[in-house]
Formats: C-alpha cells, sequence, structure tokens
C-alpha cells in the first residue's frame, strides 16, 4: 500500500466510521431528543424514518450519479450536506426542523457511503489488498455501531441529546478540507444523460414499498411494486441505463446482495428484540443493555480484519456462507432464553460468537456484491449493497416485530420471531452455497472453485 492510499483509507474510513457513531448515539438519545424538541412518543419512529427513507431509496441512484458524474464531488457534497444537517438538528427547536435535519442526513447518506465504498474500490485492485481493505472498512464501522451504543448514554447525559448532532460537524469538516489533497476525482471515462425514468421509478419504488413495510401500508407496497416493475422495463430499453440490467443479474450481485439483505434485516431485528426482552423481562436499565451488546460488539470488530484475510485465502463463497451460518447457529440458543438472568451465561456466548459470523458475513457480502466490474461501473455497485443494507437496517424490525406481535406473551413472541430469523438465515445459506457455486466454462470442463474473489468471478461468466 503506497502512502497516497494509506491517506485515502484514513479520510474514507474515518468518514464512514463517524457516521456510524452518529447513528448508533442518536438511536441512543431518541428519548431525550423526542422530549427535546416536544415529539410525542408515537412520533420517535419517524426519527429513524426519516432518515431511512431517503438514505435507502436514493442509495442506489447517487452512486450511479457517481460514476457519472465524479465520486469525489458526490463524496464532498455528501459530507457538506452531513455538516449542515447536523447544524440544523442540533439546533432543532421544534418537531419539524428535527425531521427535517434527518432527512437531510439521510440523503448525506445516500450521497457519501456508496461514493466513498467506490472510491475505495477504484483506489484498490480486486484481490487479496481490497478484500482486506473493505474487512477493515467493516470493522470499523463495526466499531462505530459498537461505540455509540457504548458512549451514547454517557455523552448524551453529560453534554445533552443536542450533542448527537454537532459531533459530527467536526470530523466532517476536517474531510472536507483534506479530501481534495488526496483523492482525485474519478468517473465514468464516457459522459452520458442520466436515465430520468429509471431513476425516478427506481427511487419512487423503495421509498414506496419501504413506507409500506414501516407503516404497514397495502396501497403503497402495490404502487412501490409496480414503479419496480415499471423500473425493469425501463432499463431493459434504455440506450444509457441507471442501472444496466446485466449487473443486476451477474450471481455475485445478485446473491451477495441477497446475503447482505438477509444478515442484515435478522441481525438488526435480533438486536431490538434481546434490548425488549433484557429491559422489559429482566428489567435491566439502559446503561447495562448496552455493556451487554458493546463488549461482544467490541470483541468482535476484529472479524472484520480477519474476514478480509480470509477473503482472499479461501474465497468469497466459503466465507460468504460460513459467516451467514455462524449468524444463523448463534441466534438458536437465544430462542431458548427465559425470565431467569441466569440466561445471560447463554446470552453472552452467543451474541459474542454471533457477532463475529455477522460482521464477516457484512465484509463478505461487500466483496462479492462489488467484485469483477469494471471501475466505471462501481458506483453502481456500490450503491446497491449501500442500498441494500439500508433497507435491511429499515424493514428488519418492523417484520420480525410483526412475527412477535401475533403472540399473547412477550417472550413467546420474542422465541418465535428469532426462530424465523434461524429459519430465514440457515435457509438462506443453502440458497446463496447455490447461486454463487463456480458455473462450468463454456468451451466445456467444469471449473475448480477458486481460491479468490477475482476468480470466482471470472468463473461465473
Amino acid at each position: 500500500m503506497t502512502g497516497r492510499q494509506r491517506m485515502i483509507l484514513f479520510v474514507l474510513l474515518g468518514a464512514g466510521f463517524t457516521m456510524s457513531v452518529d447513528f448508533s448515539i442518536l438511536n441512543v438519545a431518541l428519548p431525550r431528543v423526542g422530549e427535546g424538541v416536544g415529539l410525542g412518543v408515537t412520533g420517535l419512529p419517524w426519527i429513524a424514518s426519516a432518515y431511512a427513507l431517503p438514505a435507502a431509496g436514493f442509495a442506489l441512484l447517487f452512486g450511479r450519479t457517481a460514476d457519472l458524474f465524479g465520486r469525489r464531488k458526490i463524496f464532498l457534497g455528501g459530507m457538506l450536506l452531513l455538516v449542515g444537517a447536523s447544524l440544523l438538528g442540533g439546533f432543532a427547536t421544534n418537531p419539524q426542523m428535527l425531521l427535517t435535519a434527518r432527512v437531510l442526513q439521510g440523503f448525506a447518506t445516500a450521497m457519501a457511503m456508496p461514493a466513498s465504498l467506490s472510491l475505495l474500490t477504484t483506489t484498490f485492485s480486486e484481490g487479496s489488498l481490497r478484500a482486506r481493505v473493505l474487512g477493515l472498512n467493516g470493522a470499523l464501522l463495526a466499531g462505530g455501531f459498537t461505540v455509540g451504543a457504548l458512549v451514547g448514554g454517557t455523552l448524551v447525559s453529560l453534554l445533552g441529546w443536542r450533542s448527537a448532532f454537532f459531533i459530527n460537524v467536526p470530523v466532517a469538516l476536517i474531510v472536507l478540507i483534506v479530501t481534495p489533497f488526496v483523492i482525485a476525482e474519478g468517473r465514468s471515462p464516457d459522459r452520458v444523460r442520466l436515465d430520468l425514468p429509471g431513476a425516478v421509478t427506481v427511487t419512487g419504488g423503495l421509498l414506496a414499498v419501504i413506507y409500506a413495510i414501516i407503516e404497514k401500508n397495502i396501497v403503497a407496497g402495490v404502487v412501490g411494486a409496480l414503479l419496480l416493475a415499471a423500473f425493469w422495463r425501463i432499463e431493459l430499453r434504455a440506450p444509457a441505463p441507471l442501472a444496466p440490467v446485466r449487473i443486476l443479474t451477474r450471481p455475485t450481485v445478485k446473491w451477495g446482495n441477497y446475503a447482505g439483505l438477509i444478515v442484515s434485516t435478522m441481525e438488526t431485528a435480533m438486536i431490538f428484540l434481546v434490548t425488549l426482552y433484557l429491559q422489559n423481562t429482566l428489567g435491566f436499565s439502559p446503561l447495562v443493555t448496552g455493556l451487554v451488546f458493546g463488549v461482544p460488539g467490541l470483541a468482535s470488530v476484529p472479524a472484520g480484519i480477519i474476514a478480509g484475510r480470509f477473503l482472499g485465502r479461501y474465497g468469497n463463497r466459503k466465507v460468504l456462507a460460513a459467516g451467514m451460518a455462524v449468524q444463523g447457529v448463534m441466534t438458536l440458543p437465544l430462542v431458548l432464553l427465559g425470565t431467569e438472568r441466569v440466561g445471560l451465561a447463554i446470552l453472552l456466548p452467543a451474541l459474542f460468537i454471533g457477532f463475529f459470523g455477522h460482521v464477516t458475513s457484512l465484509v463478505a457480502y461487500t466483496v462479492t456484491a462489488t467484485s469483477g466490474l469494471p471501475d466505471h461501473e462501481q458506483g453502481l455497485a456500490t450503491g446497491l449493497a449501500s442500498m441494500t443494507q439500508q433497507v435491511a437496517i429499515t424493514i428488519g424490525i418492523p417484520i420480525l416485530s410483526a412475527v412477535a406481535a401475533t403472540q399473547t406473551l412477550a417472550l413467546h413472541g420474542m422465541r418465535l420471531a428469532l426462530s424465523v430469523n434461524v429459519v430465514v438465515t440457515l435457509a438462506s445459506v443453502v440458497l446463496v452455497w447455490i447461486g454463487l457455486r463456480p458455473r462450468p466454462s463454456l468451451a466445456g470442463p467444469t471449473v475448480v472453485e477458486p481460491a479468490t474473489a477475482a476468480d470466482l468471478i471470472g468463473s461465473s461468466h
């Protein structure tokens, strides 16, 4: 790794780490934030949803825009918007200002995250080095979520809820100052017009579907499905499509993103359900709950670094399937939890090992979903990967909470929802394993399974 590559890595990983810290701090601060601006308990979920809708709905659009008009430009635009949105949120005096700030933060994430990831994938050539870099990226993102959860309560208690917004500003300003000196602009060599019909239909469709899941609105779901179907037809005929259909049908892109959707959906829901269990069933305080998740979470951060090395040694397919399997198997013991605190003897080891599998899966799906593509399509691929994770984080809690709500007792509901979690995750391991199997070469003989990500992609076509 050259000195310039190290500087690029420092800037981009620092930006991602800061956003993940802020995301988890704000989750801890939600009740205080609501009180501070006069937002009732029923309105608190919209503090998260106002962010999640644009963050998930516009990630694909901004990822492709970065390919066409400049990755550094979109990244800097996202960081600049983050500064403005964070200041607006920190100075908010009413619910309207606060929710506007959250929407703008969602847009900032949709701009900055895919652009940042595509800058990483175009800076580091496909192979073991890129896998290790993306592993480090995954480790720091996981570490950011964990650090935010651990220090969030203390920070908000000492400095107030506004600090959850202001913490972004100094780091984002440093990134804005340093980036032009260390990161060169990069975009598609052929300037083409943006596929406006495709952009409108895919963004509208994603927003409608996500809203339908959050609000359990059937009409919005139907509208979203129709818009996404229209998007697919538009992409088949567009001279310069927003998302060329051929990339969406690649096994690595398709199954990599499917794996990312499953592991993020199931893990987000598991954390939510177990948080309710710890506080409502076992009677733990929010601080103790944070420690229960935080200690295994910090210990699992090295998984990102280790996963990057495993990918180079064993290949995407094996590492991704193994990570998903570990996450699913380690959720199974949580189904056995009861009303006694002695259950922590089961919970803590299961969380520790499960988080390790989860972080490994996140790194492996990112590498898989962005491998084997030319540089001018990296923004699209990273936009898809970012969109997948944002959608998963948004829909996981509503879906499994609805499963849990079918039972009259909260403990029984948690057990049922976690059982569904295990079944879906382990079934998906089989699907991903089959979907990423090496294809026979057109020349005749079957290709032996590759040892590297690059080999896997080559054998898939």
